[in-house]
């Protein structure tokens, strides 16, 4: 599916770049699309750095059970 969105893009971006290098397509189209996709990237930042944090927060913890389970074990 991925493969299949990012085929069409393509195409949609080969066809407007085609249209701009006619003139027929507005500037303000244009600068509408790339603030769209800014506003993607910014939100797509947002989850990912969220979804890091919770991935470390989870990973520290499992240290942390590792390293009280390595010296209970030492103990023995």
């Amino acid at each position: 599916m991925h493969n299949f969105v990012k085929t069409i893009t393509e195409w949609m971006l080969k066809k407007e770049e085609e249209m701009a290098r006619e003139c027929a397509i507005p500037m303000k189209e244009v600068n509408k699309q790339i603030d769209k996709v800014e506003e993607e990237k910014i939100k797509l930042t947002r989850k990912y750095n969220d979804s890091m944090a919770l991935l470390n927060e989870v990973s520290e913890k499992l240290e942390k059970i590792k390293n009280i389970e390595i010296l209970k074990c030492q103990k023995k």
